[in-house]
């Protein structure tokens, strides 16, 4: 299974594509639009960026998933919005604020055919853990 170096890697991969492409690529994987979420870390106060792709959108909402590549463990992302709901997204080169909200067991039952049917993969990672992947709603920040 992947590791955190993996993930770290892969993150700095994606980084480079659009740091050479000048933002013009590295918004969508597949089919599946990518974001650059921006977190505060729960235990250095520090922000955190990752990157990851969000199957399911509506009404300005993004869903992202909490897989980690099937791992035993949840993303260190996931631990750091469940500290700190308000996070930051970049979707498109457009940043904005947004707040991060676990679905519910009914949401997630609703959701989760649609998830895997934006990506197999997401079913493969269920699979291969005894935790249940979290699905996370990013609700626009109204001010």
């Amino acid at each position: 299974m992947p590791n955190d170096v993996f993930f770290k890697a892969m993150n700095t991969g994606h980084r480079l594509i659009r740091s050479v492409s000048r933002g013009r690529l590295g918004w969508n994987a597949g089919s599946m639009p990518v974001l650059e979420l921006t977190t505060v870390g729960r235990k250095s106060g520090e922000k955190r960026t990752v990157f990851l792709t969000t199957p399911v959108q509506k009404d300005g909402s993004l869903l992202i998933v909490a897989s980690k590549g099937g791992e035993q463990k949840h993303p260190a992302w996931f631990h750091n919005l469940r500290a700190t709901p308000e996070v930051d997204v970049n979707l498109e080169g457009a940043s904005r604020k947004m707040t991060a909200r676990v679905v519910s067991d009914e949401e997630r039952s609703e959701l989760w055919p649609r998830v895997t049917a934006a990506y197999k993969g997401y079913a493969g990672y269920q699979k291969k853990t005894d935790r249940q992947i979290p699905l996370v709603w990013l609700d626009p920040t109204s001010s």
